[in-house]
């Protein structure tokens, strides 16, 4: 594995401000999102902004799904909410959730837009099934220890990318 195999395909400031009817123009047709700090703060409950983000993308023709590595217990009411399917214990970054996420769109990874706000979970999982995926930056910086040490070695991948990305 390279640094390369960790790279998203584009970087976005927030999952709110990707211009997704361009992408429904290019032929995507359905979106998996990751939740915590992608979609709200982690652990926080789908919000008027969450909500009203899965009615436009309704309106414009995606199918969505969400896909976390949380328990049922946290996802599904925030699913419900935002009215969409979705995975829980996902076991990101393994190509299971992702795979069974497609199917469940009838989408293929050509079509299939992933967006998330971790490295070596999100965009790592959805690279290796050859999915389409946009990095968010955080919604909240206070997380869990864990997430924070992660955090610091995707500050070394995304300066990779980025340096790659300037010099192409």
């Amino acid at each position: 594995m390279s640094f390369s195999d960790l790279y998203p395909t584009k970087e976005e400031s927030s999952a709110y401000l990707i211009p997704y009817e361009s992408y429904f123009a290019l032929g995507k047709r359905g979106i998996i999102y990751d939740i915590d700090n992608t979609l709200v703060m982690h652990g926080a409950p789908a919000d008027k902004r969450s909500i009203e983000l899965f009615e436009k993308l309704r309106f414009i023709g995606f199918k969505t799904i969400l896909l976390s590595n949380n328990r049922d217990e946290r996802v599904k009411p925030f699913a419900d909410a935002v009215g969409s399917p979705y995975i829980y214990k996902a076991g990101k970054p393994g190509k299971r959730g992702y795979l069974e996420a497609m199917r469940m769109m009838g989408t293929v990874p050509e079509t299939t837009l992933f967006v998330g706000d971790q490295i070596f979970t999100d965009v790592w999982g959805a690279n290796r099934c050859g999915i389409e995926t946009i990095l968010t930056s955080p919604i909240d910086p206070r997380e869990e220890i864990q997430i924070v040490l992660k955090r610091r070695l995707e500050w070394f991948v995304l300066k990779s990318y980025r340096k790659k990305r300037k010099n192409s």
